[in-house]
């Protein structure tokens, strides 16, 4: 199988949140999308700073509330909200 994946590494990581009501922590995520956990606290700190999440002090630990209706960058996606992609990658409860 080749190195190459169909998302990224942000949307991995929204992703993980979007699954776990936003309650992990970064090694918690890096484990899961495997990646190192400074990868995700840079990935972290992009995704805030674009708007698509909020940190939130929950005790020691952060939770992180999503903001699906923000629109997705890539102007091939214009018009379309990171909701769109979440509920199309999200499982579903049977």
């Amino acid at each position: 199988m080749g190195k190459w994946t169909f998302l990224t590494n942000h949307s991995q990581v929204l992703l993980c949140l979007a699954n776990n009501g936003g309650r992990l922590t970064a090694r918690e995520i890096a484990e899961v999308v495997g990646i190192t956990e400074r990868a995700v606290q840079r990935i972290l700190s992009d995704l805030e700073e674009s708007g698509y999440l909020t940190r939130v002090r929950d005790g020691r630990k952060n939770r992180y509330e999503l903001h699906p209706e923000v629109p997705m960058r890539h102007p091939a996606q214009r018009g379309q909200a990171v909701r769109d992609l979440l509920e199309l990658l999200t499982p579903r409860d049977p």
